[in-house]
């Protein structure tokens, strides 16, 4: 077997990033403390221990993006959410910078509220072209359920962030962020913003007007993969195309942590459009009573999986990500 990418990971933050948060909601950017400087030291010993759990599990690679439920895109003013933005990329350049042979970067978007994402453009060419990351987070729901959303993301409004994904041939992970509702949780937020995007996308022209987007929805795909009957009957009643084809247009990956639930993903978008991701160290990251292994410890669940042939597998675990990730695939070259 080639690689083994987990394509869909958090960096650790060392604690002058906990305390610079600290103070930057605290004060709300007023006035500007500016970015911290972080030490080596500090840097090498939060990536270290992403090391050493993935060498424990079998990872080879992992790609790194800021951790969603802590990027405060609803927190007041914007500046907040700039600044803080800006430091978790940078502290994600750092560690791929520590670690060149074991990470790679995804940005954060400065996303703020119901903002046009026009404001994010600039900090993701900066981070592409300038430093090497190789794809970005996008928030469906930036207000964090503090305020009406957003339009869905088969919408215009998210037009100029495509055309920009698009012209840096980069994917997106779509990735809601924290929740600011007392009825959702962050877990459920995720779920919940991952169905409405993938339902929008499916309605919408958006892979007419760019057939070259790239767009990768984690956890499974929220709901839809579990669903699929409402959908497909939703669409057989219009007289559209099949629910499954337009399914087809996006790509999916395995921070799911449960072994049945995977394989109906697979068997429902195939083995193709999926990729392996954990997001370990993460939500995951408890032991599973049945085995004695952390059920984000994947690879083996996958293995597990008996329709798979070896082909799909290595897909799954490598090519699949090497195909969409054409800047990884480059540095990989």
């Amino acid at each position: 077997m080639s690689l083994i990418i987990d394509s869909h990971a958090h960096v650790v933050l060392p604690p002058e990033s906990y305390k610079f948060m600290a103070e930057l909601t605290a004060n709300r950017g007023n006035p500007t403390l500016g970015v911290p400087k972080l030490s080596d030291e500090a840097v090498r010993k939060a990536g270290q221990s992403i090391v050493d759990i993935m060498d424990r599990v079998g990872t080879d690679i992992q790609f790194l993006s800021p951790r969603p439920y802590m990027q405060m895109h609803s927190v007041k003013p914007s500046k907040v959410t700039a600044l803080w933005t800006r430091h978790m990329n940078d502290l994600v350049h750092r560690t791929v910078q520590l670690f060149p042979d074991r990470f790679r970067a995804v940005a954060g978007l400065p996303q703020y509220r119901d903002s046009s994402p026009q404001n994010c453009l600039k900090e993701l060419e900066f981070r592409v072209k300038e430093q090497g990351f190789i794809g970005c987070l996008l928030n469906p729901d930036p207000t964090e359920g503090d305020g009406a959303p957003p339009p869905g993301l088969g919408d215009e409004f998210w037009f100029p962030l495509y055309e920009k994904l698009c012209e840096l041939d980069v994917p997106a992970l779509i990735h809601s962020a924290g929740s600011c509702s007392p009825r959702e949780s962050y877990t459920i937020k995720f779920i919940n913003e991952e169905s409405i995007g993938i339902v929008s996308l499916t309605e919408s022209d958006v892979f007419d007007r760019f057939p070259n987007l790239k767009l990768i929805f984690p956890h499974g795909g929220g709901a839809i993969p579990y669903q699929m009957g409402r959908f497909r009957a939703w669409n057989l009643r219009r007289g559209v195309t099949r629910f499954e084809d337009q399914l087809r247009k996006l790509h999916f990956d395995t921070t799911n942590y449960d072994q049945d639930a995977l394989a109906l993903l697979i068997k429902k978008v195939g083995a193709d459009r999926v990729l392996f991701a954990t997001e370990k160290p993460g939500t995951g990251s408890a032991v599973d009573p049945d085995t004695g292994r952390d059920l984000d410890d994947l690879k083996p669940v996958i293995e597990g999986i008996d329709f798979l042939s070896a082909q799909d597998k290595e897909d799954i675990f490598s090519c699949n990500c090497m195909k969409l990730y054409s800047r990884f695939r480059l540095k990989l070259d």
